[in-house]
Order: structure tokens, then C-alpha cells, then sequence
């Protein structure tokens, strides 16, 4: 099966459609994160060394197993030369 015709009937579900919405947030600050370390060519241990942090931790976060502070998520953000923007729109 296709992942357009598996999506589809994932979405039928409303639950399954409630939850994604609400993760939805934390999907794509997750995503955000793993495209700009590759975008400088950084390993996940490349970048918990240039933030003092294990391998580990950037592993859960982009795992989506870890609940980052703001001030780990915009040590990331300096590390990859981002700037870290929070809106509520």
C-alpha cells in the first residue's frame, strides 16, 4: 500500500486526526531541526557537541521522545545558525 492511500484511511479516524493535529506543533519543529543539522552537514553528535549535550539527546528530540526546554531548543537554533521563533498565530 502507498502512503497517499494509507494516509487516507488513517484519517478517517477522527481520534487519529484529533491527535495529529495536536502533535502537529511538535512534528514540525522536530522536522525544522533534523533539515537545518543536515543543511550544515552535522551528525547528531556534531550538534550535541556544539551545544554541550549527549548524542543521546538529540537522538530523543529528534525522535520525538524528548520534551526540550526553550533554552535547548534555541541552543539548537544558534547551532545550526538559526534564530529561534516562537508565534502563536
Amino acid at each position: 500500500m502507498k502512503w497517499d492511500e494509507a494516509r487516507k484511511i488513517i484519517l478517517r479516524n477522527e481520534e487519529v486526526k484529533k491527535e495529529l493535529k495536536n502533535n502537529e506543533a511538535e512534528y514540525k519543529i522536530i522536522e525544522e531541526i533534523i533539515m537545518a543539522r543536515k543543511e550544515r552537514n552535522l551528525t547528531q553528535k556534531d550538534l550535541a557537541e556544539l551545544i554541550g549535550t549527549k548524542q543521546s539527546n538529540i537522538s530523543r528530540l529528534e525522535s520525538g521522545n524528548y520534551n526540550p526546554s526553550l533554552e535547548f531548543l534555541s541552543k539548537i537554533a544558534q547551532a545550526v545558525g538559526k534564530e529561534l521563533e516562537i508565534r502563536m498565530v
